[in-house]
């Protein structure tokens, strides 16, 4: 049946697509980029919350619309692939690429979390996913779960911890209270990339699951009001 499947698809796809375990620079590089724009966009914007995350949610039901047809359109599948394959991963060839996830995580969080919330774990899914994946891929030795390991989680909480730092500093009155939400942020941000091991895709648990987080957290040290 495999065999069969794979028939379908010229055999240089096989080239072109990379494994979760590659480096795959440039699919990085995309994600930050086009993360960082949609963020740069949002703050920037007088539309309301609810309006992007509207916006955003009809970007992730296109993209799983796209993934449905062309799982079904060998043809079209194959046009997708070249025009898209150096971004693509191989498991993504015969099932949902990462972005309608993506769109999906971003739109959630918007739909339900504060502003300054959804800001954050948004920026986490933004930078603290491909740097974990970076230096995990690079460096991760000492496995902890299924694809992850312990160099890529403590990338993953360093990124996080510095995200909501920074941000903590420019939107809230200093304080020790800003440190100790930002280190207890770096671990909810971390824990959230590794629920992923457990076949989830993290561009939906990092968004979703951290901003639950953080939102529980800021009853208890309100950082953001």
């Amino acid at each position: 049946m495999a065999a069969a499947q794979g028939q379908k698809y010229d055999s240089s796809f096989e080239t072109v697509l990379h494994k979760r375990s590659d480096l795959h620079i440039l699919r990085k590089l995309w994600h930050i980029s086009t993360g960082s724009l949609g963020l740069f966009l949002f703050i920037n914007s007088e539309m309301s919350q609810t309006v992007w995350a509207s916006i955003i949610m009809g970007i992730a039901v296109t993209g799983f619309s796209a993934d449905f047809i062309r799982n079904r359109i060998p043809a079209f599948n194959s046009l997708v692939i070249k025009l898209m394959g150096p971004l693509m991963r191989r498991s993504e060839r015969e099932g949902v690429s990462g972005l309608p996830f993506y769109a999906l995580g971003v739109s959630l969080s918007l739909f339900f979390y504060s502003r300054d919330i959804a800001i954050v774990s948004s920026m986490f899914l933004v930078f603290s996913d491909p740097l974990s994946s970076f230096f995990g891929v690079l460096y991760g030795k000492d496995k902890i779960l299924p694809n992850k390991s312990l160099q890529g989680a403590v990338a993953g909480f360093f990124t996080c911890y510095l995200i909501t730092l920074f941000y903590a500093m420019n939107s809230s009155t200093l304080g020790t209270h800003i440190l100790v939400f930002s280190i207890i942020a770096g671990v909810i941000g971390a824990a959230s990339e590794l629920i992923s091991a457990f076949n989830i895709d993290d561009n939906l648990t990092i968004p979703v699951l951290s901003g639950l987080g953080l939102t529980l957290l800021n009853h208890y040290i309100i950082v953001f009001p």
